[in-house]
C-alpha cells in the first residue's frame, strides 16, 4: 500500500488543512524499464502554494486529485529491468508527498548518499542550494566589497545566499523575524549586519545598516521590504526576485512596488530567476558548495519534522516563520 497526500481542492488565502487528504491505495507491478522508489525525505517550498493556483506559471497547475508536488529523494527498492538504476542506488526527482513512486527514471538523479546525508541533497545540495547559488552569482553578479541585502535571510534560500556573498567577500546583512533569527544570522551563519523586521523601523534599519545603499539585493518576500530595498540602491544596483512570500496567500490583487522608479534613477536592474535556468551547470554549482561545506565556510540547517499526516502542520511553518533553514518532511516510517 502507498501512503499518498492528495490535492483536494483550490485554497483561497492561506490554505486550510482540508485542502489535502491522505490516502492508501495500491501499488501497481512495474512494467519493463521501471524501478520502485522507497521515499526518505520530501522538501517543503513556498513555491508550493503557485503551483496549487489555477493559472499561467513557470509550471503547470497541480490538478485536483494529483499527489501534492514536491521535490523528493529514496531508494530503489525493486527495478524491472532498468537500463540504469539498480536496487540500493539513492534517487532524487519530482516524487511528490507519497511513500512510493513508479517511475521509467526520467527527471530522477542519482546522487551518493555516503558523501553527504539525503536531507543535504534536498537543501544546500539540492534546488535550494541550487537557486542561492545561481541567483546570487550570475543573476545579482556579486563582486567583492559590494554589500548585499537578503531578505527571508534566516530561510532555506536566504541563508545559502548570505553566506555564498560573505564567501566572495560582500558585505551582507539579513532581513529576518525576531531576536532569534537575527543572532542566528550574526552568530552562526557569519552575516555582518541583521535586522528585525518585526520590531524595526525598515527603512530607518536599512539606511542605518548600509549608509552608502545596497549594491544587490535578493529578495525571497516582496511586498514591504521589497519597496524599502528599492528605496535604498546604490548606482547600477542589481534586484533579484526569486520570491514573494509575503504575497503568495493574498485574497485581493498582489502588492507591488511603489519605489520601482529607483530603477531608473539608479540605472539598476530587477531581474526574476528561476533555478531551471541552469540546469545545464548544476554538477559545477555542487561541485563547489560541496568543497565549502567540507571546508567549514558554508554551513546547512534542515528543519526535519516525521510523517505524511503531519503535512499541514510542518507546511504552515512555510508561512509562520516557525523554522529556520531547509522545511524537510520525514516520509519513510
Amino acid at each position: 500500500m502507498n501512503k499518498q497526500l492528495l490535492f483536494k481542492k483550490r485554497p483561497v488565502g492561506m490554505p486550510t488543512p482540508d485542502v489535502w487528504e491522505v490516502k492508501k491505495n495500491n501499488l501497481p507491478e512495474l512494467k519493463e524499464g521501471e524501478v520502485l522508489i522507497e521515499q526518505h525525505y520530501v522538501s517543503l517550498d513556498p513555491a508550493m502554494r503557485g503551483w496549487m493556483k489555477d493559472s499561467k506559471s513557470y509550471m503547470k497547475p497541480i490538478a485536483i486529485g494529483e499527489v501534492m508536488r514536491a521535490g523528493s529523494i529514496g531508494k530503489v527498492i525493486k527495478t524491472n529491468n532498468h537500463p540504469k538504476y539498480k536496487i540500493g542506488d539513492c534517487l532524487t526527482g519530482w516524487g511528490g508527498v507519497q511513500q512510493f513512486v513508479i517511475t521509467n527514471g526520467k527527471d530522477w538523479y542519482k546522487v551518493d548518499d555516503t558523501i553527504a546525508p539525503m536531507p543535504l541533497y534536498l537543501s544546500t545540495l539540492g534546488m535550494t542550494g541550487m537557486t542561492a547559488y545561481f541567483g546570487i552569482l550570475e543573476v545579482g553578479k556579486i563582486k567583492e566589497n559590494d554589500v548585499v541585502l537578503v531578505s527571508g535571510a534566516a530561510g532555506a534560500v536566504g541563508s545559502i545566499v548570505g553566506q555564498i556573498a560573505k564567501i566572495k567577500g560582500c558585505k551582507v546583512i539579513g532581513i529576518a523575524g525576531g531576536k532569534e533569527k537575527c543572532a542566528y544570522l550574526i552568530n552562526e551563519l557569519g552575516f555582518d549586519e541583521a535586522i528585525d523586521y518585526k520590531s524595526a523601523e525598515l527603512y530607518e534599519a536599512v539606511k542605518e545598516k548600509c549608509p552608502k545603499g545596497v549594491d544587490v539585493f535578493f529578495d525571497n518576500v516582496g511586498g514591504k521590504i521589497l519597496d524599502v530595498a528599492l528605496a535604498n540602491l546604490r548606482m547600477h544596483a542589481r534586484v533579484v526576485i526569486c520570491g514573494a512570500i509575503s504575497q503568495y496567500n493574498n485574497e485581493e490583487k498582489i502588492v507591488g512596488p511603489s519605489n520601482y522608479l529607483s530603477l531608473l534613477v539608479n540605472r539598476a536592474t530587477m531581474q526574476g530567476m528561476l533555478v531551471m535556468d541552469y540546469a545545464n551547470k548544476y554538477t559545477i554549482a555542487a561541485q563547489e558548495m560541496g568543497q565549502w561545506l567540507m571546508l567549514g565556510k558554508l554551513k546547512s540547517k534542515e528543519a526535519i519534522y516525521t510523517g505524511i499526516e503531519n503535512f499541514y502542520q510542518t507546511f504552515e511553518r512555510l508561512f509562520t516563520g516557525d523554522k529556520k533553514g531547509k522545511l524537510i518532511l520525514k516520509i519513510k516510517e
